[in-house]
C-alpha cells in the first residue's frame, strides 16, 4: 500500500471544545503475581506507582507512537486501578481530557496500554503467563458527536464523569421572527437564494416562528423601509438579515440597520467577527452588526450559508436573554 493511501484528517476548521475520554484494560495476573502487585511487593518495586507514571507518559506520547494521531496539549491524564480478587486481575482506567479540535480517545487508550505493559514488565519475572484483555474505550465526550458510552455499559463512577445531557434547550421558543435576504441577483432570479433558507431552518430549529421570509435587492432605502414595516407589525421580535455586510459598492445592509435602529449593540458584531475569524481571516472584513428597533432585535449576518450557520452557532445561546431584557424582563442576579 502506498503512502498516499493514508492521510491525517484536517481538523483546522473545527471548533476548540472540551474533550474527555475514559478507556480501560485488564491484566490477568494469576495467583502468584496478583498478590504481589496488590501488596506492592514485586521484586522490581511498586508496580502500581510505576504503571501510573507509565500511563501518564503513554497518553502524552500517543502522537509519537500512533502515526496519524494529532498532537494535543492535554489538560489532564488520570489513572485508576481496580483489583479483582476473584479473577486475580488488575483493571486499569485512564481518563484524558483536553480543550482541542479533536477527541482524546487515542490518548486514553495509549495511557491504558502503557500502564498495562508497565505492570507486565514488573510482574513477568514472577509470572510469565500474563495476559492483557478487554482493552476498550468506555466513554468519550465533546465535539459535535456529544456524549458516547460503550453499549455494554460503564462503571457508575465513569458514568458520573459525563452525566446524560439535559433536554435540548429551545432558545427561541415562542419568538416570532422574520428573515430578509439581501442580494441583487437572488432578488432578480439570476440564482437561487441559499442563505435565507438556511437562516429560516436554523431559527425554526431553535423554536422561532418565522412569520416572513423575503428576498430584497441590495438597496439601503428599501431595506430600511422593510425593517420598519416588520417592526411595526407588532408580533415580530427578531429580524435577521443575510447578505450585504461586506465592502462591495452595493453592500449597504449595515447602513440601513444603523439608520433605523434606536440603539446599536456593538458586542454582537464583534462576537460574530471574532468567532468567524477562527474559520477564516476574511471574517474581519465583515460589517455585521445588530441593534434594537423598538422592542425588536435586528441582526445582520453575512450572505453565505456557512456564515449563517457559524453566526447562529455564536448568537443563539445569547438571544433568549437579550430578547427578554429588551422587554424589561428581570433576570435573577448571577451567583
Amino acid at each position: 500500500m502506498s503512502a498516499s493511501s493514508f492521510r491525517m484528517i484536517d481538523v483546522g476548521a473545527k471548533l476548540v471544545t472540551a474533550r474527555m475520554a475514559v478507556a480501560c484494560g485488564t491484566l490477568l495476573a494469576g495467583p502468584v503475581a496478583f498478590p504481589l502487585i496488590r501488596d506492592r511487593a514485586l521484586p522490581k518495586g511498586d508496580a502500581l506507582v510505576m504503571a501510573e507514571i507509565a500511563g501518564i507518559q503513554g497518553a502524552k506520547q500517543a502522537q509519537t507512537t500512533i502515526p496519524l494521531c494529532h498532537p494535543l496539549a492535554l489538560d489532564q491524564v488520570a489513572l485508576r486501578f481496580e483489583m479483582d480478587e476473584t479473577r486475580l486481575a488488575v483493571t486499569v482506567f485512564c481518563q484524558a481530557s483536553a480543550h482541542a479540535r479533536t477527541g482524546v480517545e487515542m490518548e486514553a487508550l495509549a495511557g491504558v496500554g502503557a500502564a498495562l505493559l508497565a505492570l507486565w514488565d514488573l510482574a513477568k519475572m514472577v509470572e510469565p503467563a500474563l495476559e492483557i484483555a478487554g482493552v476498550r474505550l468506555l466513554l468519550k465526550r465533546g465535539g459535535k458527536s456529544g456524549l458516547w458510552r460503550h453499549p455494554a455499559g460503564v462503571p457508575e463512577w465513569v458514568a458520573a464523569l459525563a452525566p446524560a445531557p439535559a433536554p435540548a434547550v429551545v432558545p427561541l421558543e415562542g419568538i416570532v421572527a422574520a428573515v430578509v435576504t439581501l442580494s441583487d441577483r437572488a432578488s432578480a432570479g439570476v440564482y437561487e437564494d441559499r442563505s435565507g433558507p438556511v437562516l429560516r431552518r436554523r431559527l425554526e430549529e431553535a423554536g422561532a416562528v418565522v412569520a416572513a421570509a423575503d428576498v430584497l435587492a441590495d438597496d439601503e432605502d428599501a431595506l430600511a423601509e422593510h425593517l420598519r414595516a416588520l417592526a411595526t407589525r407588532g408580533d415580530v421580535r427578531l429580524i435577521v438579515t443575510t447578505g450585504g455586510t461586506g465592502v462591495a459598492p452595493r453592500d449597504r445592509t449595515p447602513e440601513a440597520v444603523a439608520r433605523v435602529c434606536d440603539r446599536l449593540i456593538p458586542g454582537l458584531g464583534e462576537c460574530l467577527r471574532a468567532e468567524g475569524a477562527r474559520m477564516t481571516l476574511h471574517s474581519w472584513a465583515s460589517r455585521s452588526l445588530a441593534g434594537t428597533l423598538g422592542r425588536t432585535l435586528v441582526i445582520a449576518l453575512p450572505g453565505s450559508p456557512r456564515a449563517v450557520e457559524e453566526g447562529l452557532d455564536c448568537l443563539l445561546p445569547q438571544l433568549r436573554h437579550l430578547l427578554e431584557t429588551l422587554i424589561d424582563f428581570k433576570h435573577p442576579p448571577r451567583a
